[in-house]
């Protein structure tokens, strides 16, 4: 008699501890299919995917490089070409746009396409902007149902895990010191056994539930799919300037900016004005020997004449 109520209340509070763990996992279940049947009908743009994988900058790069606005050199630095100076000529997208027009105002000195990514205000302003009205259009994604953090539902799992430590500890110790007679006395014994054994799994299978109906980040799976189409098309080259360009933040800042040199150890102050001043010049001349070419139709440089 003994065998069969411990049997009968092992196999109650075994079927309790494990209902939530299956309705979780039924919860969590459906939340997934119903993320994944969401993300799969989206069709990101393809600026608003570069967006999200942090590289809309380095896409609107190469569409300037690509349709002649910009040019980059050898050492990062960004110039306007004429279609760029252009201001009837303008791309369609907001974002290279964007770029452009920060560009624009920096021209004629030099400027990297990092230092635009992250100082320009009015660049990243519009970055947001376009970002925020991208995301609008994205479907809402259900939260998932067990990943939140709840102070009373933390102590109520406290205090059940304890008095289930505790059953665990009585039953066991009835079952061990209980001598069955006959053969279904045998029968509710292993009964009450299999139920003793299965209740220090539960935790593990609640981790596991939650691993195998965890979504992931499906939408960031798709976006990082492919690159921008427009960067996909730069050769290695254009590629590899835009890239020396965008990890340049510090180095061609425009007309924004003016270095600083620390003063000598006496204080000069007219050597700190000269160091600003040979900055500005060295931003000059490697302006004009960048762009310096000789006007259509001038005649060549002949030999000088010897006197």
């Amino acid at each position: 008699m003994r065998q069969f109520a411990l049997a009968v209340l092992v196999s109650a509070v075994t079927a309790a501890v494990y209902a939530p763990i299956a309705l979780l996992w039924w919860r969590r279940a459906r939340v997934r299919s119903r993320t994944l049947r969401l993300v799969a009908a989206v069709e990101p743009e393809p600026y608003h995917a570069a967006v999200l994988r942090g590289e809309a900058t380095e896409a609107a790069a190469a569409e300037l490089v690509l349709g002649g606005y910009l040019r980059i050199d050898g050492e990062g630095a960004a110039f306007l070409t004429e279609q760029g100076r252009d201001p009837a000529r303008t791309p369609a997208h907001p974002l290279p746009a964007a770029l452009l027009e920060a560009v624009r105002r920096h021209d004629p000195e030099p400027v990297s396409i990092g230092w635009i990514h992250w100082w320009d205000e009015d660049y990243l302003e519009r970055l947001r902007a376009c970002r925020r009205e991208r995301d609008a259009l994205l479907p809402v994604i259900p939260r998932m149902p067990g990943g939140e953090r709840n102070l009373l539902l933390t102590c109520c799992g406290c205090a059940g895990i304890a008095l289930v430590v505790l059953f665990w500890l009585l039953a066991g110790a009835l079952l061990v010191t209980g001598r069955p007679h006959g053969p279904r006395e045998w029968a509710w014994t292993v009964v009450a056994a299999f139920g003793l054994a299965a209740l220090p799994l539960a935790e593990k299978a609640g981790r596991v539930v939650r691993e195998r109906t965890e979504p992931g980040d499906p939408l960031g799976d798709r976006v990082r799919a492919e690159p921008h189409p427009a960067f996909g098309a730069l050769d290695e080259e254009q590629r590899t300037l835009v890239l020396l360009s965008i990890g340049e933040p510090d180095r061609w800042r425009g007309v924004d900016t003016v270095v600083h040199e620390e003063a000598d150890d006496e204080g000069d102050e007219d050597g700190e004005w000269l160091d600003d001043k040979v900055w500005w010049e060295d931003a000059y001349e490697y302006r004009a020997s960048d762009e310096d070419e000789p006007e259509p139709g001038a005649a060549p440089p002949g030999p000088a004449s010897s006197g």
